[in-house]
């Protein structure tokens, strides 16, 4: 018993001391507790205070031009770098301090408005109204972001608009001040009208080191592609309009109202003014006392007023835009020009003679749907570049404009706007809107070219075969029963290309269940297999040659599958390939195999149809009537048409390299000649000097039936019959 209660009593002091150093530990854990959170509650009260001392906050900086606080700089104050001009996205760009959020969007900040005084001068400068909508339109983004430990770019509050309004120097100390600047790095400065008396230089001068410059003057020199961006000079003329212009309005040709033309252009322009008569219409400046005669009403402060040269005629600028199709813009001693902007606003079609003038947004407007550009050296011809343009042309290029106003010019807002959109596409490009999606109205539903066609054509059209064939009955016939079986074949056409000998009666053709109609050309030419027959329905052409025979039905579904995923390209089987020779300084033409390709030869290729009218109606320069003459290189000339508008290379499907004709001898074949080589590098060297220019692509590409080698059952093949080399 006394053990037990001994026992007992142990047990009782040692559960006392369990419970005392429990309460001990639990006691030094709530003071940690307590003591770390006061810490943690100073710290977040010290770094409050000292992004409020910074000028920082969580909400959204204030706009409110009434409250600006004032920032004085010190005499001493670091100047800012100057521009650097070989800046480029890839090294004068932090891209790692964008994507930290979890959206793929670029984050934006603000910094708070402020007004900059220098202490020696007691200099200042403040906001413009516009350079406060921009700010305002940047704020009420989806990119901004009111902090800027988590910000991609950065925006000053430093009106860098108007050069002319600018103390260079003090600029330079602003932007160096900011504390974010690190060397312009990531920093956004808008410049609408850069350079100053006497010089003009095509950017601003300011010591900007690494910043973007959204600039309204850019020329070719100045502009680093992929990091500066083109914007527009905004003209105060343009609040609220928003008139529909009647195409009976238009009675000039061309109005050319810009005031600060250099005086060659405008005694030209008044040369054809008075030659030409009312289709021109040139405004300059009028007399102070026809202005105050006009005396412009109160309520339209947006206006002015122009007189005509040489008869001095009155007219209300820029209303008198309206009038005109076309609107000259020339070089001045900037390039920019708010004129632009009221041009576009009034429906009439640009014509820019500035040669080396980047246009706004240039980057992913496609201004070719939407103005003219013409030489400065050919202003003299304006006139008659003009007329040429049909109605139908003149109506394309004002809706487009038009559209492109509305979406992308209309106001400060949506300037800015579509600035920060074109920086977030670079920043995450595999968001970016393709230049279709930037060019293509939003309701845009007619198709007439490929180039616009839905990305799969439908299954259910299947292709027409053309065959070109002169007098080869027997490969011909057996050529008609290999397409016969293709499953993807809607009809056949044979185009006989003998004058001198009829086709086959009819009943001499071999039976087949599929559409089969024979064509007698006129006249014995390459170019015939490329007409747009009225017989062929379908989307899809299988252009081949009779004596290829060699294609399985398996082959020649695959291409049609391939080109259906490819509806703008040429899809096709012999490939050929362009190289440089730098001892003749000419274009060559290769048939070796290569490890390249940069046409598919015709004979055996898909195309849409549209190629075909193309090739028959819109060949540039004489180059379909030289094939015809020479009776070689439609199948180049076909490719270099469709590389030229599409700037894509074609596609070669299948491994098959071998084409021979089984049942010819050398001497009738085409090709057998010493001199065909020769006469289609001759081509591709005088095509490409029609062009201008080198369109072919050359790419390393093949496309093969996924399971076309995989060790698999055939049955589970689709394309088995697939030939090798």
């Amino acid at each position: 018993m006394k053990n037990f209660l001994k026992n007992s009593v142990l047990v009782k002091s040692n559960k006392k001391q369990q419970n005392e150093k429990f309460f001990n530990i639990l006691t030094y854990t709530l003071v940690a507790i307590v003591i770390f959170g006061g810490i943690s509650l100073l710290w977040d009260l010290f770094e409050e205070k000292k992004n409020s001392a910074n000028g920082f906050s969580n909400k959204k900086v204030s706009l409110d031009i009434s409250r600006i606080s004032e920032y004085v700089l010190e005499d001493d104050a670091e100047l800012a770098r100057g521009r650097n001009g070989n800046c480029s996205f890839w090294d004068c760009f932090n891209v790692y301090r964008c994507g930290q959020r979890e959206q793929d969007r670029i984050t934006i900040y603000v910094y708070p408005l402020t007004e900059y005084v220098d202490q020696a001068s007691k200099q200042a400068f403040t906001l413009t109204q516009e350079y406060h909508e921009i700010l305002k339109a940047i704020v009420e983004s989806p990119y901004y972001t009111p902090n800027p430990n988590e910000a991609c770019l950065f925006v000053p509050s430093i009106d860098t608009l108007n050069q002319n309004l600018l103390d260079t120097k003090l600029v330079g100390k602003a932007l160096a001040s900011l504390n974010y600047w690190e060397n312009g790095e990531n920093h956004i400065l808008f410049n609408m009208l850069p350079g100053s008396y006497p010089d003009f230089n095509r950017v601003m001068d300011v010591n900007t080191d690494k910043a973007l410059i959204m600039g309204g003057g850019f020329d070719s020199w100045s502009y680093r592609v992929g990091f500066d961006i083109s914007i527009p000079v905004w003209s105060p003329r343009l609040g609220g309009h928003n008139r529909k212009v009647n195409q009976s309005e238009k009675k000039f040709l061309l109005i050319a109202a810009q005031l600060n033309m250099f005086p060659q252009h405008v005694r030209l322009l008044r040369d054809l003014a008075e030659e030409i008569g009312p289709d021109v219409l040139l405004l300059a400046t009028c007399p102070q006392q026809q202005v105050e005669e006009m005396a412009v009403e109160p309520q339209r402060i947006n206006t002015s007023v122009r007189c005509s040269l040489p008869k001095g005629k009155r007219h209300e600028y820029p209303r008198v835009l309206e009038k005109g199709k076309f609107c000259l813009i020339a070089r001045s001693v900037r390039l920019g020009q708010p004129d632009f902007l009221e041009i576009l606003a009034h429906n009439c079609i640009p014509v820019i003679m500035a040669d080396n003038y980047i246009l706004p947004f240039k980057d992913v407007i496609d201004w070719e749907l939407a103005l003219i550009r013409i030489r400065e050296a050919d202003l003299h011809s304006i006139v008659e570049k003009l007329q040429s343009f049909s109605a139908e042309k003149i109506l394309e290029l004002q809706e487009q404009g038009k559209w492109l106003y509305e979406k992308y010019f209309k106001d400060l807002p949506t300037i800015t706007r579509t600035t920060l959109d074109i920086l977030n596409d670079r920043v995450f490009p595999h968001l970016a809107k393709t230049s279709l999606q930037w060019n293509t109205p939003d309701n845009y539903k007619a198709s007439h070219n490929p180039l616009f066609l839905p990305l799969i054509a439908p299954k259910a059209q299947g292709f027409t075969a053309v065959i070109l064939t002169y007098d080869r009955v027997e490969s011909l016939f057996t050529l008609i029963q290999k397409l016969a079986i293709v499953p993807s074949l809607q009809k056949i056409l044979v185009v006989w290309n003998n004058q001198k000998k009829s086709p086959p009666h009819p009943s001499m053709f071999p039976k087949i269940l599929k559409p089969f109609k024979v064509i007698q050309t006129k006249a014995n030419k390459l170019s015939n297999r490329f007409f747009p027959y009225d017989d062929i329905e379908t989307e899809a052409i299988l252009t081949i040659d009779d004596d290829i025979v060699m294609l399985t039905s398996d082959e020649l579904d695959f291409g049609y599958e391939v080109w259906r995923e490819f509806p703008d390209r040429i899809v096709g089987f012999p490939s050929r390939i362009h190289v440089w020779d730098n001892i003749t300084l000419r274009w060559r033409y290769e048939s070796e195999w290569t490890n390249q390709i940069s046409m598919v030869l015709t004979g055996a290729a898909f195309h849409h149809k549209y190629w075909s009218y193309m090739y028959t109606n819109a060949m540039p320069g004489d180059i379909k009537d030289w094939v015809d003459e020479h009776m070689n290189c439609e199948d180049i000339a076909m490719n270099f048409l469709v590389a030229n508008i599409t700037n894509k290379p074609p596609i070669k499907v299948t491994p098959r390299k071998k084409f021979k004709c089984p049942e010819c001898t050398n001497t009738e074949m085409l090709s057998a000649d010493l001199n065909h080589m020769m006469e289609r590098s001759a081509c591709i060297d005088r095509f490409s000097k029609i062009y201008g220019s080198m369109p072919l692509q050359s790419v390393e590409f093949r496309a093969d039936p996924v399971l076309y080698k995989d060790n698999f059952p055939e049955k589970l093949k689709r394309f088995n019959d697939i030939g090798s080399l």
